[in-house]
């Protein structure tokens, strides 16, 4: 059994400059007013339109970002409308050579490879009922396979803390939307484990569009 941290990796190519050059000459053409684009003025006006409350044009731009985090995770993801979704498919992926899980930010346990000899003494014993809970789903999957029943039949037995794959793509109005949620103080721990640092990150090649919201949670 494989337990790993949660991650993230921003899959668009993020230029900052084209990105918001490009919602400038869409937002000019609501005052036709582009004859005043210049080199330098696509940041006063995505600044401009976004503090007026004219989201519509940063929906102009969107971003893909491939998160590797638990299923739990995952099912609140999903619930965001206006996104596109990839993910890892529990029905037609074997993992009878091994399950992964996520490690959960409460629980002490450092990534690597585990078995029931793993269960040691030093672990709190929630933290050992948990880890032995990831070993019995992981050996009951197995088993099921062996017992002739397909993948899609045994991911029943299979936790939330399941690690997962899911590629999430939205427009700039819907990512701001989305990390004011997940990133708030009433936010799940775990889906803020990987929805801040994908903020931070954005914010740093981006602040115009994600600096108010990454400031507000810092």
């Amino acid at each position: 059994m494989n337990l790993i941290k949660p991650s993230y990796e921003i899959l668009t190519e993020i230029n900052g400059d084209r990105i918001l050059k490009n919602i400038e000459k869409a937002g000019r053409t609501c005052y036709k007013s582009e004859d005043k684009i210049t080199k330098d003025s696509a940041i006063k006006f995505v600044n401009m339109v976004t503090k007026r409350g004219h989201h519509s044009v940063i929906e102009h731009e969107s971003i893909s970002i491939n998160f590797i985090c638990d299923r739990g995770v995952t099912h609140e993801m999903v619930r965001h409308r206006l996104c596109a979704y990839s993910q890892e498919s529990t029905r037609y992926c074997n993992y009878k050579g091994g399950v992964a899980f996520i490690i959960p930010p409460w629980v002490n346990i450092e990534p690597g490879e585990y078995n029931y000899e793993s269960i040691f003494d030093t672990l709190s014993f929630s933290q050992q009922l948990w880890l032995k809970s990831m070993l019995d789903s992981e050996s009951s999957y197995k088993n099921l396979l062996l017992e002739g029943w397909s993948p899609q039949q045994a991911r029943s037995v299979l936790p939330n803390s399941l690690k997962t794959e899911i590629v999430w793509t939205a427009n700039i109005r819907e990512w701001r939307h989305i990390f004011n949620l997940r990133c708030s103080k009433a936010a799940h721990p775990q889906i803020k484990e990987v929805m801040f640092p994908a903020l931070k990150d954005l914010n740093e090649q981006i602040p115009v569009l994600f600096e108010d919201i990454y400031e507000e949670y810092k």
